[in-house]
């Protein structure tokens, strides 16, 4: 129980690993904000699943990548459960859709740019007076951040290499106050977005490549996300951590 009496920010907390995350904060402890933009039904479900174990949540609909959204989802946490935050998952994001640069338009770019990177400067400005310290960031990027991404994901890659520079650059700031900022660059994971973006038979190429000769699991990210938040990783802050089942070393 590691974040009792705590309060957690889960931004895209309703389904995935963002469901996952939320379950286990809750799971140790945590009162979880869970923080939606569009799939309501999952992020109900979330909420369902987090109470019927005995924890303790709330829904909140935000576009993050706003200042509005983000300024909201941070008043309706300090209004349900009190002044202070302790644990901000910056998980809100998505490739939206693969396209080579001769398909790149400007507005494209800008909404994932948005959706990725903004999103997580917007949630950190807005968390941090309500932060204290022992309090922790964990931003989510992505091995493609770390390898340039698949065909058609250069931008989403590009924010995502984006969002690995910010996370030291936060722990530089931030470190003097007592707030640690990490974040995870989680390979290839067994959730919708791989359903969505990636064909059937190149998952099955990259897990037989993969060390562990496997697909990771929404769970294990979310133990390794509860970790970054806890006590346990005290003096770690900085950090790119990839959990990709020895796929790519950094």
């Amino acid at each position: 129980m590691r974040f009792t009496n705590k309060v957690a920010i889960v931004t895209g907390g309703g389904r995935d690993i963002g469901r996952e995350v939320s379950l286990r904060l809750a799971a140790e402890g945590a009162r979880v904000v869970v923080n939606f933009a569009n799939d309501e039904a999952s992020a109900t479900e979330t909420l369902k699943s987090i109470e019927s174990a005995g924890g303790k949540a709330i829904l909140h609909r935000a576009d993050v990548a706003t200042g509005e959204g983000s300024a909201g989802l941070v008043e309706a946490a300090i209004t349900q459960f009190g002044a202070r935050i302790d644990v901000l998952v910056n998980l809100a994001g998505g490739m939206v859709q693969r396209r080579p640069l001769a398909e790149i338009d400007e507005r494209f770019f800008d909404s994932v740019m948005s959706l990725n990177l903004r999103s997580a400067y917007l949630m950190t400005r807005a968390v941090v007076p309500h932060m204290a310290a022992g309090s922790a960031i964990v931003n989510f990027s992505s091995q493609a951040g770390r390898d340039g991404g698949g065909p058609g994901a250069s931008i989403y890659a590009t924010a995502k290499g984006a969002l690995m520079t910010f996370t030291r650059a936060m722990a530089k700031e931030l470190g003097p106050q007592g707030i640690r900022v990490n974040a995870l660059c989680p390979g290839m994971i067994s959730t919708s977005f791989h359903d969505t973006f990636s064909k059937v038979e190149v998952r099955k190429t990259v897990a037989g490549m993969t060390p562990l000769r496997r697909e990771g699991r929404a769970a294990e990210v979310a133990a390794a996300t509860a970790f970054l938040a806890s006590e346990d990783a005290a003096f770690i802050t900085g950090a790119n951590v990839d959990i990709n089942g020895g796929l790519f070393f950094s």
